[in-house]
């Protein structure tokens, strides 16, 4: 236990680590995505993943949720808005995305959230930026472009614009805006703030299922749907959440927001161990670029 500690107590303080299996464990997300077609309906498994979050942390952390109320109270208006728009609202529109617009849009929408979020550190907290990270932010979205048309510039002219990608966009909005809101968190554990976030994510998802419902189009987990909901429950939804809390807490949003470009080339790494895929040219280049331009941004000279 003592060692399962140390661990813990060294990985905890190590942002880079902490973001990278973030953005792993986020790439994983994808290939489930893919895997949870006829398995699962979309806002089934955006409600009950937050099932099994809050089912894990409430009852480890539901009584410091209760001593620290007070705190939570003054900024209740503020942990609702962080709950459902940066967990709930940010997935719900992801996979509405996904049934109109291609897997190649998506994944290069989710490279602005960096840019938003280097945007709004610039605007709101009137931070200073050098060109190293300008240029670094900017070979990484190229690495996340190289992956997504995978290296051929006709994919990319013949992208078209659609009501996807505009839902798309605003996910991206949503979760740049909870990247930057992370910074003024209330004054308690970082725990403690995610389970009452992860409580927020629960009832704000519950309409999105009764709206399922509704429509006839609900549909409970079959059993690899049940396996799908814990990797996403535990990975992408928990740990993931957890790490990138704490990464933005070491390093700050704008530098944090950088790895999200990571994301793209492990779902696309993770497709060629898990999905079968070819392993091509691109996918190492692809890498290269963002975990480059990752580095050029964290020169400090």
């Amino acid at each position: 236990m003592k060692i399962l500690h140390s661990l813990w107590k060294g990985l905890w303080g190590q942002a880079y680590l902490l973001l990278i299996l973030t953005t792993l464990m986020w790439g994983g997300n994808a290939i489930a995505g893919r895997l949870a077609v006829g398995q699962v309906s979309p806002m089934m498994l955006t409600g009950l993943r937050w099932v099994v979050v809050v089912s894990v942390m409430v009852p480890l952390f539901g009584r410091q949720v209760a001593a620290e109320w007070p705190k939570l109270r003054s900024r209740l208006g503020f942990t609702i808005l962080m709950g459902t728009f940066g967990f709930t609202a940010f997935n719900a529109l992801f996979y509405a995305a996904a049934h109109h617009t291609s897997a190649v849009n998506l994944t290069i929408f989710q490279g602005a959230i960096p840019v938003l979020v280097l945007l709004g550190t610039i605007l709101i907290f009137g931070a200073r930026v050098i060109p190293l990270q300008i240029l670094g932010m900017i070979v990484t979205i190229l690495g996340v472009v190289v992956v997504s048309v995978k290296a051929d510039l006709e994919i990319l002219k013949t992208l078209a614009l659609n009501i996807g990608d505009v839902w798309m966009l605003i996910a991206c909005l949503f979760y740049a805006g909870y990247t930057l809101g992370l910074r003024h968190r209330p004054a308690i554990p970082g725990l403690v703030f995610f389970t009452a976030m992860a409580v927020v994510a629960f009832v704000s998802s519950l309409p999105l299922v009764g709206l399922e419902f509704a429509q006839g189009t609900a549909q409970w987990p079959t059993p690899t749907g049940w396996l799908i909901l814990l990797y996403v429950a535990l990975a992408p939804s928990l740990l993931s959440q957890i790490f990138y809390m704490r990464g933005v807490e070491l390093i700050g949003p704008a530098r944090a927001g950088l790895f999200v470009n990571l994301v793209p080339v492990f779902g696309a790494l993770l497709a060629v161990v898990l999905l079968g895929e070819p392993f091509a040219f691109y996918h190492a280049l692809g890498l290269v670029l963002v975990l480059g331009g990752i580095w050029l941004a964290e020169q400090r000279r």
